[in-house]
């Protein structure tokens, strides 16, 4: 009887016992074991992270990490490290939290526009993913890549075009250039093609005219007429005459592109510089800044009018005034330089 007894207690126990374990093996996988707030946490993982690196990045987010790496390594996490960004839902138990770290690499949307070099589009885009500037640079500027492509290093701003592009955060510099080669084969539709053919100008051509309008007024719908302005002058023989291209020439002989010129004197109209439109007649070697698709399509779909002048409108301050001869243009100049002048604004 006694011994009897005893078997009955050790069974219980050992029932007990099961069920401790059982009810731990529970919740170290099912029960909650998140540790932040919000509805969401973001964790980035590296490329080439090791696993210590992982416990790292998610410990502030984790309310027990001892069974969180208990349940990592049951799956073999460690040896299964995948780069990228992962999205951590509130109340993701291990299991889960495991699963999202091995196989869901969440895209993000980048984003970029109006750059003047590829130096700064680099700046910008290694804001939003992995690589850095250098890498993205030596990428940009690799001179198999552009021969391959029909790219001078100048040309090359030409190929990114200005959008909202989903990417995985882990993407490497030349896996972004590819990407964007892809974009631009895209954006450049046999229809766009042909206009650009019509009206005796090269994809590349279009858009060193784009960056000129685009630099001359942000307003999208005055763009067209703009671009009228300076097909005009192109088709006719007559030099561009651009303020900003002299602007963007001062900047790249001097190499200081954070230069802040409100006022083109004209001194600044006889630098020597494939860039000065004033001297050269020939179109800048590549574009002076990154063209929104709208000036782009701009020049493509130009006004057909008669102007060949243009001049800020100071009393109706982002628009121009437009003339069609010397003459006028010259009395619509007089008023905006007493404007400008009545501001004090001398460079």
């Amino acid at each position: 009887m006694y011994i009897k007894k005893i078997l009955v207690a050790i069974a219980i126990l050992g029932v007990i016992a099961l069920a401790g374990f059982s009810y731990y093996i529970y919740t170290s996988i099912f029960s909650s074991n998140t540790d932040f707030s919000d509805k969401q946490a973001v964790v980035y993982i590296p490329t080439g992270a090791s696993y210590q690196t992982v416990i790292d990045s998610v410990k502030p987010l984790i309310k027990n990490m001892q069974s969180f790496d208990a349940v990592a390594r049951k799956k073999d996490y460690p040896n299964n490290i995948r780069a990228g960004r992962y999205v951590l839902d509130k109340n993701m138990n291990n299991n889960e939290l495991v699963n999202t770290l091995r196989s869901r690499n969440t895209p993000i949307n980048v984003s970029f526009n109006n750059q003047e070099r590829l130096e700064n589009l680099a700046g910008r885009i290694s804001t939003q993913l992995e690589a850095d500037s250098a890498s993205l640079v030596a990428a940009f500027k690799e001179e198999a890549f552009l021969k391959e492509n029909n790219f001078t290093e100048a040309q090359a701003l030409a190929m990114y075009i200005p959008n909202k592009y989903e990417f995985f955060w882990n993407t490497s510099a030349e896996e972004f250039r590819s990407r964007m080669k892809r974009e631009y084969d895209r954006f450049w539709t046999l229809e766009r093609k042909e206009k650009a053919e019509a009206i005796g100008l090269s994809p590349n051509e279009v858009t060193v005219i784009a960056s000129i309008v685009q630099k001359e007024t942000a307003k999208v719908d005055e763009r067209p007429k703009v671009a009228g302005v300076y097909m005009n002058r192109y088709k006719n023989g007559w030099k561009l005459d651009a303020d900003p291209t002299v602007i963007y020439a001062i900047k790249h002989e001097n190499q200081n592109f954070d230069t802040i010129i409100k006022r083109v004197l004209y001194k600044d109209l006889t630098l020597d510089s494939p860039y000065n439109t004033y001297l050269y007649k020939e179109l800048p070697p590549g574009p002076i800044a990154m063209p929104d698709i709208s000036s782009i399509d701009a020049v493509l779909n130009y006004e057909d009018h008669d102007y060949f002048f243009f001049v800020a409108d100071v009393q109706n301050m982002g628009y121009h005034k437009f003339a069609k001869t010397l003459a006028q243009h010259n009395r619509n100049k007089q008023e905006y330089v007493r404007w400008i002048n009545k501001q004090g604004i001398k460079r």
